[in-house]
């Protein structure tokens, strides 16, 4: 069996793992899931920019509540369809990647991670600026009336499972298209060594905007489903917390792999779970985690399996 078929088949075997689940697990795991692959697409987003094209981004949080307020914003005022407003949330996370991109970019390394936070903590002021429409971090809850996506009710824990399923399923398969593709290739080329992509003739600057325009647009979606799903919207997600979080996402998970997001979210979404059960300082304990992953495996946990086990993992 080829590389490429044995990660399609591992691709396909994680999204039937994750059917089964719906009909195995109890209601609890079900709900957990449904948030975790919603967060999964936004560490996706980022994983596009920071682990396939070498920028870290400190201010992703942006492109997340972008497209969450553009759903949540355009519903409560405009009165559009769910799947219109679907639509300006990505569109509004789309043109914000693009305007950042453009800026940001004159700049590199740690200056680019500084603007990007810079930007980020704009867009936070912003939310609470226009408290008047955005109720600022009290936010605004979407009845169950106005998130009916085609008469199918999203509110529900069977909706909300395979709506969230559906999404991820094609980010999934989309990411692993585009990293196995010529111009994710040229993203790794560019991240492995920048100046030598730029001697082969490659238009670095022109990739890395792409790059953070795909990023910004994926994790804006992934706000955008998340209002939709849980019906909430806040200046929480606006945050610097909510630029953090994707980021050891993706650490713990494993940077630059396609199953190191959902690895991460899961990870950390159990462990904080299961610690807030016996201290309220499970915070600490995830850091704790963290330090320790970082230290003995700062590849990730599917760097690990890449490296002990199958060397083939994506």
């Amino acid at each position: 069996m080829t590389v490429a078929r044995k990660i399609n088949a591992l691709h396909f075997g994680i999204l039937l793992f994750l059917l089964i689940c719906f009909f195995t697990l109890p209601a609890y795991h079900v709900g957990a899931l449904s948030r975790i692959m919603v967060l999964a697409i936004y560490a996706i987003g980022l994983n596009i920019l920071f682990g396939y094209t070498g920028l870290l981004s400190l201010g992703h949080a942006m492109f997340f509540a972008a497209g969450m307020y553009g759903l949540g914003l355009s519903i409560k005022f405009l009165g559009v369809s769910v799947v219109l407003a679907f639509g300006i949330g990505i569109l509004s996370a789309a043109v914000l990647s693009a305007l950042v991109g453009l800026l940001a970019l004159r700049t590199a390394g740690v200056s680019f991670m500084i603007v990007t936070l810079m930007f980020a903590q704009t867009v936070y002021l912003v939310v609470l600026y226009f408290g008047e429409f955005t109720r600022g971090d009290e936010g605004f809850v979407l009845q169950q009336a106005e998130r009916m996506l085609a008469g199918f009710d999203v509110t529900t824990e069977a909706g909300r499972y395979f709506v969230a399923f559906g999404a991820f399923s094609i980010c999934l398969i989309g990411f692993s298209a585009l990293v196995q593709s010529s111009f994710g290739k040229r993203l790794v080329a560019i991240r492995e060594n920048e100046e030598r992509a730029r001697m082969l003739g490659y238009d670095v600057w022109r990739y890395k905007l792409l790059a953070v325009i795909i990023s910004g647009t994926v994790s804006g979606a992934a706000g955008a489903l998340y209002a939709l799903l849980f019906g909430y919207v806040g200046a929480t997600f606006a945050s610097v917390q909510y630029s953090i979080l994707p980021l050891l996402w993706v650490l713990l998970g494993g940077a630059g792999t396609t199953i190191g997001p959902l690895i991460g979210v899961a990870f950390m979404f159990y462990l904080i779970d299961a610690s807030s059960a016996y201290t309220s300082a499970y915070m600490l304990i995830a850091g704790l985690a963290l330090v320790v992953l970082t230290m003995f495996a700062p590849r990730g946990i599917a760097g690990i399996l890449r490296t002990k086990v199958s060397p083939w993992l994506p």
